[in-house]
């Protein structure tokens, strides 16, 4: 059973537990751990499905490093050998040549504990994992990463307001990103209540922060947004019924709807969902929620297009930058999975 990427989890009789990620070789401008940034060395290796694997799709796709990072995309139906490349001609990544993820944790490290999960960052020469760090990894691609950004890349965790972004962020994990989850995989009514109210409380306060300002810090796009975002793009989609944080929807927040609606409009963010991806992973992949893995028609996503007026509060989506150019041919989200 997967939890949808992004780290390891354990669940069963105990409440939720989401695991730290085994392998956290850092790629560096400097490659002061033995891991250069080198264009072309590196493959990302994702699925659309997953919120933690979102958000280095999105971070990539503005900070315009195609180029310089392939990307793999992975079936969102797994089986019990990890996620698959079964999108790819002969279900091989054309790049890596493997069939399956955990073949490249295999060669990292044979009979490793703690599963296989996305995003992760293979070495391509080697075909060995270099990282599975959902936490660090886009917080690298905005900052070591630099040399190979496109002109005009937006700053993403810009120095002067880390504190505030980190402060926001793990606000944010704990009672959204995490906490959809502890609600989801609760295995008693107690830890069910708790999680879920957690989750609200928590959307109610970001709620009141969006009010008033366009995005969580500063004027501008920020790790931040993009964390927030991958939650919230999935909310009604699955989260909702699926995970039973059913207290009220997304479309029936005024302020957090506008504000998914804005980002999901700037280039970079909706372009990179494909709501059919993320439909069919948690209903089907989860049979200890969904056993009948029957994957809902709803709900309608064509009011993700509704205009948000969320510009009327100011601010700068890219600062001084630009936004990305049109998505590549090769990535771009299949038509069944858009809006």
């Amino acid at each position: 059973m997967s939890d949808g990427g992004g780290g390891n989890s354990a669940y069963g009789h105990k409440a939720f537990h989401r695991s730290k990620s085994r392998f956290t070789d850092r790629i560096t401008a400097d490659g002061r751990e033995g891991r250069p940034v080198t264009a072309g060395r590196y493959r990302l290796v994702v699925s659309r499905a997953c919120p933690w694997a979102s958000r280095a799709v999105i971070s990539r796709r503005l900070l315009g490093l195609e180029d310089a990072l392939s990307m793999a995309i992975a079936d969102p139906i797994q089986d019990d050998r990890s996620w698959r490349f079964t999108l790819d001609p002969d279900g091989r990544d054309p790049v890596l040549g493997i069939r399956y993820l955990s073949e490249a944790y295999d060669r990292r490290e044979r009979g490793h504990e703690g599963g296989v999960s996305v995003p992760a960052i293979v070495d391509v020469p080697s075909g060995e994992l270099v990282t599975n760090d959902y936490q660090q990894l886009t917080l690298d691609l905005a900052t070591e990463w630099t040399a190979l950004h496109r002109p005009g890349a937006p700053e993403l965790y810009p120095e002067r307001l880390r504190d505030e972004i980190d402060s926001v962020m793990a606000d944010v994990y704990e009672d959204v990103n995490n906490g959809v989850y502890r609600a989801g995989f609760a295995r008693e009514q107690g830890e069910y209540e708790q999680a879920c109210a957690g989750v609200f409380r928590r959307l109610e306060l970001l709620a009141s922060r969006l009010a008033q300002r366009r995005y969580l810090v500063g004027d501008t796009i920020t790790e931040a947004d993009i964390r927030l975002f991958t939650t919230l793009v999935r909310f009604d989609a699955v989260y909702h019924g699926h995970f039973k944080c059913n207290r009220w929807k997304l479309t029936e927040n005024p302020v957090l709807w506008a504000y998914a609606r804005d980002l999901f409009q700037t280039p970079g963010f909706g372009d990179t969902v494909d709501f059919d991806h993320i439909k069919r992973h948690y209903y089907q992949v989860h049979t200890g929620i969904n056993p009948t893995r029957i994957v809902p028609l709803g709900p309608d996503p064509a009011g993700w297009h509704a205009p948000h007026h969320r510009e009327e509060l100011g601010g700068r989506p890219f600062g001084a930058g630009t936004p990305p150019g049109p998505v590549r041919a090769a990535e771009e989200v299949p038509a069944r999975g858009r809006p």
